[in-house]
């Protein structure tokens, strides 16, 4: 057995050797800040909102692992997690998640609690909706949901820093990020459905069954809608945003055909997973290019 030092197995808890995971939350995020601030955002507000991203989604990979270290061993893809694997101990997992709490916790206070407490306070809002996640799991037949709504705080955060209000078409680019999230964390819990049922959790997977590459569909339409009427709200080029839509869009739908496949293997669930990266910061250039041409 290779020797590995215990910061390097922190930095696995945290899934930081991963970061497709890390990026699709800061994408919402960005698409927030971005519209909101008309492409010209305050750059140090930016770096806090990425900075809140990575804490904020580092703590809850390691609430979910505290959570799941009796799970994970009997799943494939998760057995090998420092936590379950027991390469850490739990003590050393709740120092970790305490640590970036307290950093998150932090991060929030950059938002005024007395000039701006709509951030702050849902700042505050979002911490137990991040550890419910992975007790929704055990009891809640679509959990992928309440992953959904903690990834629409990242919206929600970022625009209300930016305006100090929600409108109408904050509530626009939230219903798309909770539709994109349901949609692709679907495709991510398929590579476990097999496992799933034996342990017997929830997913959104299990959930809609046979008819999982269809809900998919369904989740990613609706963004599209979503963000569709977002482009006529705002006063931006629609050409520009248009075309990063369509290809959004194309890549999309191109997804969806290839979940219908059976026997669809793990990695090419992960690699339509990671893929969703990709298709977020089409679409954030697209927003950003709006404001400029």
């Amino acid at each position: 057995m290779v020797f590995e030092p215990t910061w390097k197995k922190i930095i696995y808890l945290l899934r930081w050797d991963k970061p497709a995971g890390r990026l699709i939350l800061i994408i919402p995020a960005l698409w927030a800040v971005f519209l909101a601030a008309e492409a010209k955002p305050d750059w140090k507000l930016v770096l806090v909102i990425i900075l809140g991203a990575i804490t904020t989604s580092a703590a809850g990979c390691v609430v979910n692992d505290l959570w799941d270290r009796n799970i994970d061993p009997q799943v494939e893809r998760t057995k090998i997690r420092p936590l379950a694997s027991k390469a850490l101990t739990v003590k050393v997992g709740i120092i970790t998640a305490i640590a970036f709490f307290l950093c998150a916790a932090g991060l929030a206070f950059y938002f005024n609690p007395w000039t701006n407490p709509l951030s702050f306070w849902l700042c505050v809002a979002a911490v137990p909706v991040i550890i419910a996640y992975p007790l929704a799991k055990r009891f809640f037949p679509v959990p992928q949901l309440v992953l959904a709504i903690a990834w629409g705080f990242a919206v929600l955060i970022s625009w209300s820093a930016v305006t100090q209000n929600l409108s109408a078409a904050t509530w626009l680019l939230w219903g798309a990020t909770v539709f994109w999230t349901l949609g692709f964390d679907t495709i991510y819990a398929l590579s476990d459905r097999d496992d799933d049922l034996k342990i017997g959790i929830n997913s959104s997977a299990i959930f809609f069954g046979k008819f999982a590459p269809e809900a998919v569909g369904i989740f990613f339409v609706l963004t599209a809608i979503c963000l569709a009427i977002l482009g006529r709200t705002l006063n931006i080029n629609l050409l520009t945003y248009g075309i990063a839509w369509a290809i959004a869009v194309g890549l999309w739908f191109k997804q969806y055909l290839k979940i219908r496949k059976p026997n669809l293997s793990r990695k090419a669930y992960n690699q339509l997973f990671e893929e969703n990266v990709i298709i977020g910061f089409i679409l954030l250039s697209g927003m950003i290019t709006s404001f400029i041409f």
